[in-house]
């Protein structure tokens, strides 16, 4: 009896140690990923100031193309090499993982290499100011991509530490070829410049892993990959892609200056979305988690997730429209006051995109693919033509807007199709509740 007595506490004492090691595990990951993403987007941040500073609107106008150009090669990386290892190479054996990443890593850097190739040959063709800048986009491109394939594998492995130093090497890299690249005084000088600190970091990236990226292998590797590989692609190009015309067609319409006015209202808000972007590292693990223990508060979850996003980015916002003109011009050199302007409706666009957030983690978390890639394929089309329709209408303030309307009216696709896949989840499950 009193043996009995003694023993009952050892379960809930075990339990409480497991929900408080789970705890510690959930806050280790959200940290080296606030770390991660912090380090990196500040380093992006400070290039884009820096660029903004040292040359004006109209040559960091052709910067931000070169810039939007990188987010759409980089995105077609991601789908195609990085994602699929995240999803299947997760907590799996070291041997495993180290297989997966040689091949994983070096799909990346062909993809580098290839895309690098066709963009120094257009680089070339086109001459002006543009050509140059896309001619040494193409030579740093493989190092561009195989350092952030890096940041992926080692949050893979478990090891966001490793990927947060990795970073911290890129920034320090940074620092004297962003020196050398103003006393040049050109845009090419800044994207070789930008590329050459991130090829160091690829290259230390290799030390650390104790890998070498295999470009041989990426053939087998997108062929073991393929039925998760080609929907990432689609998915993670269809946004990025939808930026990029919207910023080509901005330049045609407007003026290459208004593509970097649009750049520079962006880079703004830089800081917060270093947060949110830190934050989407976690929040689909999350999500799933919600899901498996109460179904019932998934739509909870991610109207809170979403509108909190949403709430942050009206308050961040609302801090730059105080921020005086000293300060803007500190901060962004020439390029301030024809962004200044832009703050409101780009504004607008991050709180709608940070709500749609909030669903999309919950359509991952219940595996709904089809409606993701749909909302994903409206959400771009809405963006190019509002971007573009605005762009003609009133200029880049009409864009601005464009882009804004275009973009909250695609969070209320994406809840919709949460609500719907919600809807169909319970019903599928019901009958499985009866029977038990």
């Amino acid at each position: 009896m009193t043996t009995g007595e003694e023993q009952t506490p050892a379960p809930a004492d075990g339990a409480e140690d497991a929900r408080r090691s789970a705890k510690r595990a959930l806050v280790g990951r959200l940290s080296w990923g606030l770390a991660d993403q912090a380090a990196s987007s500040m380093t992006n941040f400070a290039v884009g100031i820096y660029v903004a500073r040292s040359l004006g609107v109209t040559a960091f106008g052709v910067f931000s193309l070169a810039w939007v150009t990188y987010g759409v090669v980089l995105n077609v990386s991601r789908g195609l090499a990085t994602d699929p290892l995240v999803v299947r190479f997760s907590g799996v054996p070291d041997a495993s993982w180290r297989g997966a990443v040689v091949r994983s890593s070096g799909t990346a850097l062909g993809v580098g290499t290839a895309i690098g190739a066709a963009c120094l040959a257009v680089g070339l063709g086109l001459g002006g100011r543009v050509g140059p800048a896309f001619a040494c986009l193409g030579v740093v491109l493989p190092g561009l991509l195989l350092q952030d394939a890096w940041r992926f594998s080692f949050f893979a492995a478990g090891t966001g530490r490793k990927a947060f130093v990795n970073d911290l090497v890129c920034g320090i890299a940074l620092v004297p070829a962003m020196v050398v690249a103003a006393r040049v005084g050109t845009v090419a000088a800044f994207v070789l410049a930008w590329g050459a600190a991130a090829t160091v970091a690829a290259a230390y990236g290799c030390l650390q892993s104790g890998i070498r990226p295999r470009t041989a292998q990426a053939r087998g590797w997108l062929r073991e990959q393929r039925d998760l590989g080609y929907r990432y692609l689609v998915e993670n190009v269809s946004l990025s892609g939808a930026s990029q015309l919207r910023a080509y067609g901005l330049g045609v319409i407007v003026g290459v200056g208004a593509v970097g006015a649009v750049r520079g209202a962006e880079l703004l808000l830089g800081p917060f979305l270093a947060v949110l972007m830190g934050l989407s590292l976690v929040t689909v693990p999350e999500a799933a988690r919600v899901l498996r223990q109460a179904p019932h508060r998934l739509g909870t979850f991610c109207l809170a997730l979403g509108g909190g996003q949403a709430a942050a980015a009206l308050l961040w916002g609302g801090a730059l429209l105080l921020m005086p003109d000293r300060l803007g011009e500190l901060v962004l050199g020439d390029v301030w006051h024809s962004a200044a302007a832009l703050i409101v409706p780009v504004t607008l666009s991050v709180a709608g995109a940070g709500l749609g957030t909030g669903a999309a983690a919950g359509l991952r978390a219940l595996g709904a693919a089809r409606r993701s890639l749909r909302c994903q394929l409206f959400a771009s089309a809405f963006y190019v033509g509002g971007g573009l329709g605005g762009a003609a209408a009133a200029g880049t303030v009409g864009s601005a807007w464009g882009v804004a309307t275009a973009t909250v009216s695609g969070s209320a696709v994406w809840w919709l199709q949460l609500r719907s896949a919600l809807r169909e989840h319970r019903q599928n499950t019901i009958p499985e509740v009866r029977t038990s």
